[in-house]
């Protein structure tokens, strides 16, 4: 009898560590779109939106799955993903397929889009902004994670900027880097404003790592990203590197073990230990948060600068001399572009930096002397 005891026991604990007892609820909404009727099919998300859908479920959540949707039917799913938010601790967005970016907004692009004019923008795409302000509304103490494979080379930014002409400078390469709440963690298959690549398998770079690393035992948001990008690298002979950036205020398991639980399931009455810090009001929690992200946007947006000045002395080296006029006249278009780019660069640092300087203001950090870099 006491061997059948310890038995049952072992047996018990052993199902224990199988499968985590997430004591939150996690939900996810997970859409993948292929089948476009306005451009050339994309092999892979339906394969994408359904390899996470089973990491994710794997992991505790939830899923609402959506592969192919018109935008009806997108509509329809985030209606029902919103429902499930107010009671949720953790919920994911991920979404595979177009998306395009105008005037620093982020699309994702249903299958029966046309997007013949700017307009269409308004009844034929999902503006992320709207998903996100449902991930955030009301759950300001809750965590957000999105993942966004939809940086393709979009043939519908390219139907755009005819219809659009001179404003067509509004259209962005890949999607736009997103201002979001404390609480929110996104990330790119590629940094914003790059092409992502739908590589040769059945998944997509990205999410064939996204999916490995999201199954892995103990790994934490930060660590799982770590690990894509440093697949993605390697699969993409170094083209292509994901890119996230996080206003998360804690750690987040997938898989987390029989320790890490019972380390987030401290008694709430517990009285902290007397070397522990002083907690942050919630708003200077969120300025430290939008301060980390505008320095880093600024530093990213000094590196692009130094590379497209780079790439202008190359195209002015290449046709230095040359006396070929169409040559010529090709370099001087391209450097043109490349220039607007700078342009539109320069003033989204101005503003970076006057937000700088504001929120260094609110935490109480001295000024930096004139002149000074940041």
């Amino acid at each position: 009898m006491s061997y059948i005891r310890v038995l049952s026991a072992a047996l018990a604990a052993a199902l224990l560590l199988a499968v985590p007892a997430h004591a939150e609820k996690r939900v996810a909404l997970v859409v993948g779109n292929s089948a476009y009727k306005q451009a050339n099919p994309l092999a892979n998300p339906v394969n994408d939106a359904s390899e996470i859908a089973s990491a994710l479920k794997a992991s505790g959540f939830d899923v609402i799955l959506g592969v192919d949707l018109d935008k009806r039917t997108f509509d329809t799913k985030v209606r029902d993903f919103a429902e499930l938010l107010e009671s949720a601790d953790v919920a994911i967005f991920f979404y595979a397929g177009h998306g395009l970016q105008v005037a620093g907004r982020n699309y994702l692009i249903p299958v029966d889009a046309r997007l013949a004019g700017e307009r269409d923008l308004d009844f034929d795409a999902e503006n992320l902004d709207f998903i996100l302000k449902q991930m955030e509304l009301g759950r300001a103490d809750k965590t957000n994670i999105v993942f966004l494979d939809a940086c393709r080379d979009n043939p519908f930014a390219q139907n755009l900027a005819r219809s659009m002409g001179t404003r067509s400078a509004s259209i962005g390469k890949g999607l736009a880097q997103v201002d979001t709440g404390v609480g929110t963690f996104i990330a790119y298959s590629t940094q914003p404003g790059n092409v992502a690549l739908d590589g040769k398998g059945k998944n997509s770079p990205f999410t064939a790592a996204l999916a490995k690393h999201v199954r892995e035992p103990g790994r934490d948001l930060t660590s799982v990203m770590i690990e894509v990008r440093k697949d993605v690298l390697a699969a993409t002979d170094g083209k292509q590197v994901p890119w996230d950036h996080s206003a998360l205020t804690g750690e987040f398991y997938f898989q987390p073990t029989a320790a890490q639980q019972r380390s987030a399931t401290t008694a709430p009455n517990e009285a902290p230990s007397p070397a522990a810090p002083a907690q942050r009001n919630p708003e200077e929690t969120a300025n430290i948060v939008a301060l980390a992200q505008a320095r880093e946007r600024l530093r990213q947006l000094e590196e692009e600068n130094q590379a497209d000045q780079q790439r202008i002395f190359d195209k002015q080296f290449e046709t230095g001399s040359t006396e070929d006029t169409t040559s010529r006249n090709n370099a001087a278009m391209a450097i043109g572009k490349i220039q607007m780019q700078m342009v539109r660069r320069g003033m989204e640092q101005k503003k970076l930096r006057e937000e700088i300087t504001a929120l260094e203001g609110k935490l109480g950090m001295p000024a930096e002397p004139e002149g000074g870099k940041r």
